[in-house]
């Protein structure tokens, strides 16, 4: 004998219901049935949970990059007055860290931080210089301490302008006339 899920729900018997009733009865009662048993299935009460924690981890050490755009003098015939340009240098250092950019001498033959030489044609030679102020009165250099650029970081670039200056000077052949400085980063 079993039972009889109509009567259980709604407590009535299917025989003693009015003839229209009995087929919305019998669906309700079978939707009322299959969440019924559906909440009494294996394992939907019995359902459990374990927890533990993930550690994730980074390590940031103190780092630094560096960047430059050149220092372009534009096209000139004679050199009878003092010509400038400027440049920047692009500092990208961890937040915190202290650094010194400095300058080379460059490629030229016999140039010096004071005196630096771009070479062109037949080996000729234009001297300029690199200074760390619009003024050009502090010549960039790489002696740190003395005449690099001193910084921290602030964990994104930090920008540095370099001016340059040719001063007035005996006007050599006509050329393209180019140096290679380089940029150096300490931290």
């Amino acid at each position: 004998m079993g039972f009889n899920v109509m009567t259980i729900l709604t407590g009535r018997n299917e025989h003693s219901m009015p003839h229209g009733s009995c087929r919305a009865t019998r669906a309700a009662a079978r939707i009322a049935a299959l969440l019924l048993l559906s909440a009494l299935a294996p394992g939907a009460a019995d359902a459990a949970t374990a927890n533990t924690t993930m550690p994730v981890t980074m390590t940031i050490t103190a780092g630094c990059t560096v960047t430059a755009t050149s220092v372009a003098f534009g096209s000139q015939s004679v050199l009878a007055s003092a010509t400038s340009g400027t440049g920047t240098l692009g500092v990208t250092c961890t937040n915190t860290t202290p650094y010194n950019v400095g300058l080379d001498a460059g490629s030229g033959a016999g140039a010096t931080v004071a005196v630096r030489k771009m070479t062109g044609p037949a080996s000729a030679i234009i001297n300029y210089g690199l200074f760390q102020n619009a003024g050009f009165t502090t010549a960039f250099g790489n002696v740190v301490g003395t005449n690099t650029v001193a910084g921290t970081g602030i964990g994104t670039s930090q920008t540095i302008t370099v001016y340059g200056q040719v001063p007035a000077q005996s006007s050599p052949a006509p050329g393209s006339y180019a140096d290679v400085v380089n940029v150096t980063i300490t931290f």
